[in-house]
């Protein structure tokens, strides 16, 4: 029997956004691969073997369903959100192009799911109307010099930017360093969407101007917007949008 491997997004969190992609290919799993909150939202049942792994080992997880495919398992390894946005498809491909010959034989497909920042966008309006970049604040596979570079150019070229892993324990700094180098960049108000735990009954959204932006405003469940200089919010409602041209 032939195995394979499907690199899959879940998510933000809601079952109902799920694709009928990804939900066809567990279906047909003898294996789920994966960190281990994301294995843990998919339900057990005869025939699947769940493998959840911690954080911060995603080439071991990859080299892991590369292996199981190759002796003809049919492998879902699974990420939050899309799989291509700071997630597993970029590791598992990391790993074939390291790993042995036999790997770029494997049947590998990549299910895309809905990434954490459209879902915020979509739950606040349309702040990712125009021109956008996404910048991961996290330092663990980048050096801190380049994250400040990529926020002051972005800012710079006013996109509005999504930025994930914002703030955690380990990092409590790297979001006040990127709202202090916008704000010196941007000498206005634009807004700033924190949105935490889209589409679960944790979500909250909140929207201040950037002036008023502070890091305590966000933990590693929340995806923050920063708007661009056009970016607004229509008064009288909850709706953020960017327009769809500039002058």
């Amino acid at each position: 029997m032939s195995g394979w491997l499907a690199i899959a997004g879940l998510g933000p969190g809601d079952a109902a956004l799920v694709t009928p992609e990804v939900t066809a290919a567990l279906a047909e799993a003898t294996d789920v691969i994966g960190y281990i909150p994301y294995v843990a939202r998919v339900a057990p049942r005869a025939g699947l073997t769940l493998h959840p792994s911690d954080n911060r080992v995603e080439l071991d997880r990859a080299r892991h369903g590369l292996d199981l495919a190759l002796a003809g398992r049919r492998v879902v390894v699974v990420s939050s959100g899309d799989p291509g946005v700071f997630a597993m498809a970029a590791a598992v491909f990391e790993g074939v192009e390291q790993g042995p010959p036999e790997w770029r034989a494997i049947d590998i497909r990549v299910l895309p799911g809905i990434s954490a920042m459209f879902a915020a966008a979509a739950r606040a309006g349309a702040p990712l109307g125009h021109d956008f970049c996404a910048i991961n604040l996290s330092d663990n596979l980048k050096p801190q010099a380049v994250i400040d570079r990529r926020i002051r150019l972005a800012a710079e070229a006013d996109f509005a930017i999504a930025c994930y892993n914002p703030r955690s324990k380990a990092r409590p700094d790297g979001l006040t360093a990127a709202f202090a180098i916008v704000r010196a960049v941007c000498a206005d108000d634009r807004p700033v969407l924190f949105a935490r735990a889209v589409s679960t009954p944790e979500e909250h959204l909140r929207i201040v101007p950037l002036p008023e932006a502070r890091a305590e405003m966000a933990d590693m469940r929340t995806v923050v917007i920063i708007g661009s200089s056009q970016t607004r919010v229509i008064a009288g409602t909850r709706f953020l949008y960017t327009p769809r041209s500039a002058a």
